[in-house]
């Protein structure tokens, strides 16, 4: 498939269409294992969780996507984090971006180090600082980029130069921008990450995790750990991902071109703190995210001045579902402090500016207008609460 665009790549696997039957959708294959011909030679599959067909054909599409070697389905984007962490060994050591997402951060600081697994969470954002804390024992460096839920921006050539460096492997999180948008293994990145259940699925009714990697050793380890873990993606989940992925640009894009929209709204508004945009021009990070991404993607942040005012706004909005996760058809608006970040102690998150004032927004399909208007009038809302408190 080199030779065709994103697009097309999206909706035209070879995978996708059967060759017994001519089927143009990928058959469900419901079977926990396969009989053998020979007591001395097997055939490709003999158990599921080793290998099933249905979860192959997703496989070889995301190391497609992403233009890696391999691709890995897990049951979750936790379960593809924490497999591509076993990787490590007791003894080896971390670096991880400050403001990573709460359930890795919960994964490191509760579950690796019980495996005698170090670690440093750094301001990635800075490459001399993020070289200045490797130390001999580092084994990974790890990276979210654009960050949950503040939108920072890590240089990942840069902080893959340095991994190569010191002997490290460099971990991409690309779940926010997804392979339409960043392809982190072009950039030197050794492993990419997806919470699948976020944009490549995209409907709110699949759990998942990829994993893509452009090198054949790492990809047989990580074969390795996927069939000795066990979390892998079931059939029916795997083929509604395939469904979900031919989607993702028409989706993203449109949500994107509405996320710009929405971000431009808010940065005007005198009620609004700040916004967490990396589409605007003034964001820290915005032309190593210009020469690294082709797009902003279709989530933002925005900060308002305490939970009381937070409250308000998502009592009043009428068209986003509020509810954790991110990515999909729906608008959906969050809460950090107690969602996505709930596993961080206080401090750790005020640390990262996830202030008790912070939503995340995932902008949806829904007409623009709409949500603007949306959030004009519960926007109007927190104005009428605070005029009631002076």
């Amino acid at each position: 498939m080199t030779n065709h665009h994103f697009d097309t790549k999206l909706l035209h696997q070879p995978s996708y269409i059967d060759k017994q039957t001519g089927a143009v959708n990928v058959p469900l294959h419901y079977s926990s294992t396969y009989h053998q011909q020979s007591i001395d030679e097997f055939g490709p599959y003999d158990y599921s969780r080793s290998g099933n067909p249905t979860r192959e054909s997703l496989e070889d599409t995301i190391a497609d996507l992403e233009n890696g070697h391999a691709g890995f389905a897990f049951a979750s984007g936790m379960a593809a984090i924490s497999s591509a962490f076993m990787l490590l060994s007791a003894g080896d050591h971390v670096l991880v971006s400050k403001d990573v997402y709460g359930g890795t951060y919960r994964m490191i600081t509760e579950v690796l180090t019980r495996f005698d697994i170090d670690h440093s969470f750094i301001d990635m954002t800075d490459l001399d600082e993020t070289a200045r804390n490797v130390q001999p024992n580092t084994k990974v460096i790890y990276v979210e980029t654009p960050s949950n839920p503040t939108l920072n921006i890590t240089d990942i050539e840069g902080v893959a130069k340095v991994a190569k460096a010191h002997g490290c492997l460099t971990f991409v999180d690309n779940t926010f921008m997804t392979p339409l948008y960043q392809k982190p293994l072009d950039l030197g990145a050794d492993v990419v990450l997806h919470s699948a259940t976020k944009f490549l699925s995209g409907h709110s009714d699949v759990v998942a995790g990829l994993a893509a990697v452009k090198d054949e050793e790492i990809a047989a380890q990580l074969k390795f750990i996927q069939n000795s873990f066990g979390s892998i993606l079931g059939v029916q989940d795997s083929w509604l991902l395939l469904r979900g992925l031919k989607t993702l640009s028409v989706r993203l894009k449109q949500s994107s071109d509405s996320a710009r929209e929405i971000a431009q709204y808010l940065h005007h508004h005198p009620l609004i703190d700040e916004v967490y945009y990396p589409g605007f021009s003034f964001h820290a990070g915005y032309h190593i995210h210009q020469r690294q991404a082709t797009g902003a993607g279709a989530v933002l942040s925005f900060r308002l001045p305490d939970k009381k005012s937070a409250g308000v706004l998502v009592e009043a909005m009428k068209i986003p579902v509020f509810a954790v996760s991110l990515g999909a058809v729906e608008s959906i608006l969050s809460y950090p402090a107690t969602m996505s970040h709930a596993a961080m102690p206080l401090s750790e998150r005020e640390s990262r500016g996830i202030t008790s004032g912070l939503l995340r927004l995932s902008v949806g399909l829904e007409d623009p207008g709409d949500l603007l208007k949306d959030l004009r009038q519960a926007l109007d809302k927190v104005a009428a609460y605070q005029t009631l408190q002076v």
